[in-house]
């Protein structure tokens, strides 16, 4: 497990916040990296100016009452629930997932993508569309101690494992209630939730813990200036528009814009590109593709994208119990922007592009 979080924040406190600067890879200012280097090698150095290191102070980890998923306010000791999205062109436009304070991106079978979103600080009317249960879901929620999951079903072969796993299941697969059709949509992706009486279907639900992040307001020194970044899947891609309007990135999901039926589009504060291995997990679906497991539990490399800079850092996870740390060359955490959070898990062999 890692350290409390008061004892993380003490430590953080006595740390310069110092960021190695990252520049570019190529002569037009973009870089494509892959996770087998260290960090991207420097062929010009950025001209952009960061701001100031943080000084102690600036770390504000969690703010009083704040959530520890994502540093907004009220969000703290408020009840888990995680729910899977369809994230293919028709899942468009996606029902509540603006609420979500983490929004993870999985890759799955033929190499298109699904998404986790956890809620807890605010839990919109309506969720969706709501799909399947992969493999790579029982790791990834562990660190939020016993969630209420939902989703749309799962290989007849992993509800065992799902039985096993930390969570309370609150599936359609285990009853109707808080799930419903959506007649202007089409079928399968008009299957949505309720998140209230969803929770309401798992009293016991773990509360809001710190899962590895912390939080500035300040943005830390070093990294690049970023306009765009790729998170490239197989058959997928989620890319990142940075709108200084908006101190906020643009979300796109399969080349278009995400968007939402609030209205609009999706945005994140803080992007995490994160490099994990991946291999195959023994599960499929009944069309023949294999599903990949994630391993979100070890070390590797990542991204981490917050008011128009990305920074090089090293992700560490040491059980699955255990939230993730993001720390750059000299063992710093690299504070987040509170907001909600987008983390794209990638395979560790994928070319990511930063531009």
């Amino acid at each position: 497990m890692h350290a409390p979080r008061h004892h993380r924040i003490a430590a953080i406190a006595a740390l310069s916040a110092g960021v190695l600067a990252l520049t570019a890879c190529s002569s037009g200012g973009s870089s494509t990296v892959a996770a087998g280097s260290s960090s991207p090698t420097s062929s010009t150095t950025e001209s952009a100016s960061p701001s100031p290191s943080p000084t102690p102070s600036d770390f504000v980890g969690i703010p009083e009452g704040a959530s520890p998923f994502s540093g907004r306010p009220g969000g703290a000791g408020k009840q888990v629930l995680v729910v899977k999205f369809d994230n293919t062109p028709n899942a468009q436009p996606h029902s509540g997932l603006r609420s979500a304070d983490i929004v993870y991106i999985e890759e799955v079978e033929f190499g298109l993508s699904r998404i986790a979103a956890v809620f807890s600080s605010v839990l919109p009317k309506t969720v969706g569309p709501v799909r399947s249960a992969r493999i790579s879901d029982i790791d990834l929620l562990a660190q939020f101690g016993r969630p209420a999951f939902a989703y749309s079903g799962a290989q007849h072969r992993m509800r065992p494992v799902l039985a096993r796993a930390s969570i309370y299941d609150v599936s359609g697969d285990r009853g109707p209630s808080g799930y419903f059709r959506d007649p202007r949509r089409k079928a399968p992706y008009n299957f949505m939730g309720v998140p209230s009486r969803l929770l309401a279907r798992a009293p016991k639900a773990s509360t809001a813990q710190d899962v590895g992040f912390v939080f500035s307001e300040t943005v830390p020194a070093g990294g690049r200036a970023v306009k765009v970044a790729i998170a490239p899947y197989p058959a997928s891609q989620a890319k990142f528009v940075w709108n200084a309007t908006a101190k906020s990135f643009d979300v796109w999901l399969n080349k278009k814009p995400a968007r939402a039926t609030e209205g609009g589009t999706q945005h994140a504060t803080t992007v995490v590109i994160q490099y994990v291995a991946q291999r195959d997990s023994g599960f499929g679906d009944k069309f023949g593709g294999k599903t990949p497991l994630l391993q979100t539990v070890g070390t590797g490399k990542a991204w981490v994208l917050r008011d128009g800079r990305a920074y090089a850092v090293t992700w560490t996870r040491s059980s699955a119990t255990s939230g993730t740390t993001f720390t750059t060359a000299d063992g710093s955490p690299l504070p987040f922007a509170a907001g909600q959070i987008w983390i794209a898990l990638v395979n560790a062999t994928s070319k990511v592009t930063i531009a």
